[in-house]
C-alpha cells in the first residue's frame, strides 16, 4: 500500500479515536453521589447566664452528598447527615451539668469549583450556606431544654482520587458555623452557643 494511503489510514484513525473521547465527555453525566463516613467534631464558644461553657462531643455518622456538574468545573452539592452530641455544661454557677443529648440535622448547599475535572487526582473547594434543625434532645438531668435552629456560612476542600470511569474515592473536610440559643428550665438558665464543628469525611463517590 503506497505511503500516502497508509497516512490517510493513521489520520482517519486518530480522528475516529478523538471523536470516540469526545462523544465520552459530551456523554459525561451531570449527575454525581458521595457516600462518606464523617467525624463531626465541634469547635464550642459559649456565653451561659449561671457562668460556665458549654461543651459537646464527637459525632462518627454516614452522610450522603449529591452534586450537579453545570460544566467540568462548576458543580453544587447538596449535603445531608444527622448527627447525634452528647452535651455538659462545666464549671457553672450550679457546678458541671449533664444536659443530655441533642440530634443536629444540617441540611447544606455549597458551590464548587473543581480544578483537574478530567485527571486521576480531582481537587475541589466549596463554599455555601447551611440551615440546622436542632431535634430529639434530651434534657438530662434538667427538667427541659429547647435549642433554637440556625443559619450558616460553610465552606469545604476535598478530592476525588479516580479508581474507575465511574468511581473515585474521596476525602473532604468541611467548618460549618452554626449557633443556636439553648433555653433552659423554660428559659431559667440561657446560653448562647457557637458550635462551629469541622466535619472530617472519607468515602466513595460515583459519577453517573
Amino acid at each position: 500500500m503506497p505511503l500516502k494511503n497508509i497516512l490517510k489510514l493513521v489520520v482517519c484513525a486518530a480522528a475516529l479515536q478523538v471523536g470516540s473521547f469526545t462523544v465520552k465527555a459530551d456523554d459525561k453525566s451531570p449527575w454525581l453521589v458521595r457516600g462518606r463516613l464523617i467525624d463531626v467534631v465541634p469547635s464550642e464558644n459559649s456565653t451561659v447566664s449561671i457562668n460556665g461553657e458549654v461543651s459537646s462531643g464527637n459525632s462518627i455518622v454516614p452522610e450522603l452528598d449529591i452534586s450537579y456538574f453545570w460544566n467540568d468545573h462548576f458543580a453544587t452539592e447538596l449535603i445531608l447527615a444527622t448527627s447525634k452530641h452528647t452535651i455538659g455544661a462545666i464549671d457553672t454557677d450550679l457546678g458541671d451539668l449533664d444536659i443530655g443529648h441533642v440530634w443536629a440535622l444540617p441540611p447544606t448547599l455549597l458551590a464548587q469549583y473543581h480544578f483537574n475535572p478530567d485527571g486521576q487526582i480531582r481537587p475541589y473547594i466549596g463554599a455555601g450556606i447551611n440551615y440546622t434543625i436542632f431535634h430529639s434532645a434530651d434534657a438530662g438531668d434538667l427538667a427541659s431544654i429547647d435549642y433554637s435552629n440556625s443559619v450558616g456560612f460553610a465552606f469545604q476542600a476535598g478530592v476525588d482520587i479516580g479508581i474507575t470511569d465511574n468511581w473515585a474515592f474521596n476525602l473532604d473536610t468541611k467548618k460549618i458555623y452554626i449557633n443556636t440559643d439553648v433555653s433552659i428550665n423554660d428559659g431559667a438558665v440561657t446560653a448562647d452557643v457557637d458550635l462551629n464543628p469541622w466535619v472530617f469525611g472519607a468515602g466513595f463517590a460515583y459519577r453517573f
